[in-house]
């Protein structure tokens, strides 16, 4: 792999490729929600050394994806933001807030 390489991907494909990276001694960096017109565009970063793999994936807004916590333990923190911001329904999350993470004034305040 090359340095910040992005790979598209869909959400069927985001467990395999989190697995092989994970096999490989990448960590996790980030992961970044973006509301689109039509749902949702994912983005999952991973280095290793100086090298940044990048995973997207775009999603309906009804599109239920799958927690990559069981294998990047620390990605439960950043689903449950996303859950909660921006409404992504992520299922199986490791340690799962429910939707209190934050003390926020608005449900989903990125959602729309």
């Amino acid at each position: 792999m090359t340095d910040n390489q992005l790979t598209p991907i869909s959400a069927d494909e985001l467990l395999t490729n989190c697995q092989k990276l994970k096999n490989e001694d990448y960590h996790i960096v980030q992961i970044c929600a973006v509301r689109t017109h039509d749902g949702y565009e994912l983005t999952y970063s991973f280095a290793l050394g100086y090298e940044m793999v990048n995973l997207r994936l775009s999603i309906s807004v009804d599109e239920e994806i799958m927690s990559i916590s069981s294998i990047f333990s620390p990605a439960f923190l950043y689903e449950n933001e996303i859950l909660e911001l921006f409404g992504v329904k992520i299922q199986m999350i490791n340690v799962d807030y429910k939707g209190n993470l934050y003390r926020i004034a608005a449900k989903t305040p990125f959602k729309d």
